[in-house]
């Protein structure tokens, strides 16, 4: 029995991709996020200097996970099913979500938390 509940668990989430991204993450890459501006923010809130991310000057860090193809993983912070809004609360709240975690809580508001998921999921 459990061995046939995992079949179907692994069928299910093969069935959510489409091109690499799920329908939500498709929905979300034409909704307002600004992956140009998410870039910039990730500049600005320092995030190169723990995560390595693709496109993005001197972000090189090796204390948090890299962050490239966010699109392609199941969860966010070993924890979240991957979502545009688990990302999203994950880069305004990561305490709330995962109690101790190195990643420090940023100060980082709606708009920006947004606009900085969008870049991760355009940027492969």
């Amino acid at each position: 029995m459990r061995r046939l509940c995992l079949i179907a668990l692994v069928l299910s989430l093969s069935a959510c991709h489409q091109d690499g991204y799920t329908r939500a993450q498709n929905a979300y890459l034409h909704s307002i996020g600004n992956a140009a501006r998410g870039g910039a923010l990730i500049q600005h809130y320092g995030c190169g200097g723990c995560h390595d991310i693709d496109g993005v000057p001197n972000a090189d860090g090796i204390v948090g996970p890299p962050l490239n193809n966010i699109s392609q993983r199941i969860y966010i912070a070993g924890l979240l099913r991957n979502s545009p809004d688990n990302l999203e609360l994950f880069i305004k709240h990561p305490q709330w979500v995962v109690k101790g975690n190195a990643m420090p809580e940023m100060g980082i508001n709606d708009r920006d938390a947004k606009d900085i998921a969008a870049y991760l999921y355009r940027h492969e």
